[in-house]
């Protein structure tokens, strides 16, 4: 809104406002002035006339009383009169109704100014006269207050035209006023916008107002000034143009100079880098042969002193070997040729592998060495194992050096979650060592340095690992900080952003179905990473201050030793040991070669400090295999139970399972095995999971509810497809192992050794070497399928354990059993039932796993793969290819029958080439 128009409106408004209430008071004061005027009028003369009333009715004179009601009446606002006594008697009515009357007598003047009627009650005060008493009565007037209200409205649109015109006569001068002083604006600002594009002749006209020329004649002043600083900074700008050109010249022969001298500096700096790096090999070479003779030296027979010589050697080999890898790497980062790696990590097992490297020097100075990955930390992850592991190497070497008593923990956990499949995870090292002061901190990752001049001489080191540390953390996109206190020990924390490999968290390995376990460990947070892990993997652990067992004894014992071990502690242990009430697994914190000398009974294990989560999942499990396995296997012969509804793997399993003493029975369906095992008795079952009417999972919880031997008996799955989240599931619906399809014979022998120690192999596996079967491709390679051949009879040897006989005889059942698989896809296909169709695709992957057909056996497995996954979406094309890949398969036996037999291997052997090439 323009300063005219607001002008305008301060001059209209504000008077009329003014104006307005004025008159609202006026006409307000004025209406209650003539209101109480008429009250008083009637009051008044009712009042006069009420004597006389009295006594017209105290003598009933009736001509009277009309004569002065009529009075009354003559009163132009009056519109009724009435006449009562107090005994509800009506001596005169005047224009009134009976509805009207008041039905209490007034004791005094009242009169009713609500509404437009209003009413007048006068008492009649009563007279004695001649002896008589005149009864009470009073006197009621109906008044009409219209005429006020009409008078009020009257001088009210009197009063709103008043205001009216002279409003328009106001709008009209401030108008014309408002007008006048934006125009003068206008034209103030269009001079100012001119001076301001540039045009500085432009000037206003000093006229009007003694203001409005004022300002005219300010921005005139304006406008020279600025007329001659332009011309001013245009001297100025020329000057400094001359001025600049030569400052250019200097700059350019300058920037000649100093690239020169970058460049020499970067020369120097590469060969610094070559030389630093070349000399560190160089170094490292004679220097691998001292470490390596002086380890052959340790292993001869020396005398103590001998001994420690050679010791000193070894640890000063150790810190020179460690010196020159911080030297080659603090020069590769220099360079900037330190290139970091992207593969798949696990940080547990990065921690326990960092861990164990730094055990000697914990166990050495009667430390505790701890490692607590939180569960929800992702795994596997993508990034740098190798430069993480060296990180966190170096930050626990140094926790473990300046700490002599107390404890080193290691705690990995997710800082936050960045999207998109990464994860942000925190990394600390917290120690009880010396701790460091504020300075210390900020001088700490500086190369060379140390945080006091002292610690080089007393803890020693080169003052480079937390340099390359620190760099290294930063590369891979992370940050390092530090918080410690003098003698309040240190915690070293880093972080790291990660891509997220695997699921989002894992999950719960089911190692102890409910087992109650004994925990003795009187290190609280060992302790509580203990019981949290044995709680995960189902146990029901109960902490206990001592070793002792009171009461029902529990299924484990795991009891930590003390850390000095002398002769009376471990009499005490080694008495514990034979009279123990049940199997005990002892963590120790000291090194393999310094296991103190226990007889320990064949239920007992000792584990080294600080014990990785591989390490005690693995000793749990062997425990839970001797709690649960039988006392001793039946003489004679062993049973094995194969169940499978396809006969192709029923027979590959037989031929792999053939040796003495090993009776194998066939199931082709899980009724079947459940008929087989109500009248006899297994070792043990190899289970198919996914099989028509009772699959392999209710068919082993069948045979668990059956009760006695089979609640121990070692079940086996062996399928195609499983993924971790089916194999675990999997291993908690009962079965103990997972063998994916085509079976590798080194892991179906080592669970035979494992379930069944008795079961010997009829041949050595060295006189058949075997050979992994090629892995399929996945399904993003499912385009190159083509390039595959349709029958490579070397894989199909090589997957019937090397008998090509038995290859040739598997691939012709495969072959045989395609025309019913094509009907039954066919069958599921034209019902879009997903389940039916599955089984089948199912059932071709598992019998193209033992056969030499790679391109069916990959487009099976893709096949089967997208089912699961999407269902019946996106799988017309893989569909197809399966169909062309059958026919293929038929088409060439058919030749093969045709052919003969040398010359078909030799296409295959060719083919086999062809593909190779």
């Amino acid at each position: 809104m323009s300063l005219g128009n607001r002008l305008t409106l301060w001059i209209l408004c504000l008077p009329l406002l003014v104006l307005l209430v004025v008159a609202v008071f006026m006409l307000h004061q004025d209406t209650e002035w003539r209101r109480s005027a008429l009250s008083e009028r009637l009051v008044t003369a009712a009042e006069l006339q009420g004597p006389e009333l009295a006594r017209a009715v105290l003598d009933d004179d009736r001509s009277r009383l009309d004569s002065v009601a009529r009075q009354l009446l003559e009163i132009e606002e009056t519109r009724g009169v009435g006449l009562y006594t107090d005994a509800g008697a009506t001596v005169l009515e005047l224009g009134r109704t009976r509805a009207q009357v008041a039905t209490t007598p007034p004791r005094e003047t009242q009169l009713d100014t609500s509404g437009d009627l209003w009413r007048l009650l006068v008492p009649l005060v009563p007279r004695e006269a001649d002896g008589r008493v005149a009864q009470r009565a009073w006197l009621e007037l109906d008044v009409d207050s219209r005429a006020l209200t009409l008078d009020f409205y009257r001088r009210l649109a009197t009063a709103g035209l008043g205001l009216l015109i002279l409003g328009l006569l106001l709008f009209v001068l401030a108008s014309t006023l408002g007008r006048r002083l934006d125009a003068s604006l206008n034209d103030a600002a269009e001079i100012l916008r001119r001076l301001r594009s540039g045009d500085l002749h432009a000037r206003l006209p000093e006229v009007g107002a003694p203001e409005l020329r004022r300002l005219a004649r300010y921005v005139n002043a304006l406008g020279d000034e600025l007329e001659q600083s332009h011309e001013n900074m245009q001297r100025q700008i020329e000057q400094t143009t001359v001025d600049l050109q030569e400052s250019m010249e200097t700059i350019e022969i300058k920037n000649i100079e100093l690239d020169l001298a970058h460049r020499r500096a970067l020369e120097a700096n590469r060969v610094k880098s070559e030389f630093l790096a070349s000399m560190s090999h160089e170094i490292r070479t004679p220097l691998n042969g001292i470490v390596g003779f002086c380890r052959l030296l340790g292993r001869s027979r020396l005398d103590p002193r001998q001994r420690e010589w050679l010791d000193q050697v070894q640890i000063a080999c150790d810190n020179l070997l460690a010196l020159v890898n911080d030297v080659l790497d603090f020069s590769r980062i220099e360079a900037g040729r330190l290139e970091l790696d992207r593969a798949e990590l696990d940080m547990v097992t990065l921690v326990d592998e960092a861990l164990g490297l730094q055990a000697p020097l914990a166990h050495q100075k009667r430390l505790h060495l701890l490692g607590l990955v939180y569960d929800d930390v992702p795994a596997p992850l993508r990034g740098d194992p190798l430069r993480i592991r060296q990180v966190l190497t170096n930050l626990v070497h140094n926790a473990l050096k300046f700490t002599e008593q107390g404890e080193v923990i290691v705690r990995v956990m997710v800082e936050e979650h960045c999207g998109q499949g990464r994860v942000m995870l925190r990394i600390s090292i917290s120690d009880t060592g010396i701790g460091l002061t504020p300075q210390e901190q900020h001088d700490l990752f500086q190369a060379f340095r140390q945080a006091s001049a002292g610690h080089s001489r007393q803890y020693g080191g080169s003052g480079l690992g937390l340099a390359i540390s620190r760099q290294l953390v930063e590369q891979m996109g992370g940050q390092i900080t530090v918080e410690s206190e003098p003698s309040q020990g240190s915690t070293f924390a880093f972080t790291l952003p990660l891509d997220v490999a695997g699921p989002s968290e894992a999950l719960p390995e089911r190692i102890l179905d409910g087992d109650r376990v004994m925990l003795v460990e009187p290190h609280a947070p060992t302790r509580y990473a203990l019981r949290h892990l044995l709680e995960r993997w189902g146990a029901q652990v109960e902490e206990m201050a001592s070793p002792e067992v009171t009461g029902t004894p529990p299924a484990l014992m795991i009891a930590a030793l003390p850390m000095e071990l002398n002769e009376a502690v471990l009499a005490e242990w080694q008495t514990r040991l034979d009279r123990g009430p049940c199997p005990m697994l002892l963590l120790a914190n000291v090194t393999p070669l310094e296991l103190p000398d226990l007889k320990l009974p064949s239920t007992c294990e000792i584990l080294c400090k600080p014990v990785s989560r591989q390490a005690l999942s693995d000793a749990l499990r062997r425990q839970r295999i001797t709690l649960r396995q039988p006392p001793a296997l039946p003489p004679g012969q062993l049973r094995l139970l194969v169940v499978d509804d396809n006969s192709i793997n029923r027979r590959l399993l037989r031929e792999l399972l053939d040796r003495p003493k090993l009776e194998i029975v066939e199931a082709g369906s899980g009724e079947e095995a459940l008929a087989l095992a109500e009248s006899e008795v297994f070792h043990l079952v190899l289970m198919d999971i996914r099989m028509p009417g009772m699959d392999g999972v209710e068919t082993t919880q069948a045979l668990r509810s059956l009760g006695g031997g089979w609640l121990n008996c070692p079940i086996i799955a062996v399928t195609a497809h499983a993924l971790d989240n089916e194999r675990q599931s999997l291993l908690e619906a009962g079965l103990q192992e997972v063998l994916v399809k085509p079976v590798d014979s080194h892991q179906l022998e080592a669970i035979l050794q494992h379930h069944l120690p008795m079961a010997a192999p009829a041949t050595s596996p060295a006189m058949f070497p075997f050979v992994p079967a090629e892995p399929l491709a996945p399904p993003a390679e499912l385009e190159q399928t083509s390039e595959l051949a349709a029958v490579d009879m070397q894989l199909g040897t090589r997957l019937a354990n090397g008998n090509e006989g038995l290859a040739r005889e598997l691939l012709g059942e495969l072959v045989a059993s395609l025309p019913a698989s094509m009907a039954e896809l066919q069958a599921a296909l034209a019902t879009e039932d997903v389940e039916a169709l599955l089984d089948a695709v199912h059932a071709l992957n598992g019998a193209c796993r033992y056969c030499g057909a790679p391109q069916l056996a990959l487009v099976a497995e893709t096949l089967e793969t997208r089912l699961r996954s999407r269902g019946l979406e996106g799988v017309d094309t893989l569909i197809d290819d399966l169909f062309q890949a059958i026919e293929r398969l038929i088409d060439w036996h058919a030749e093969a029958q045709e052919a003969p037999s040398s010359t078909t291997m030799a296409s295959a052997s060719s083919a086999s080439s062809l593909k190779d090439k």
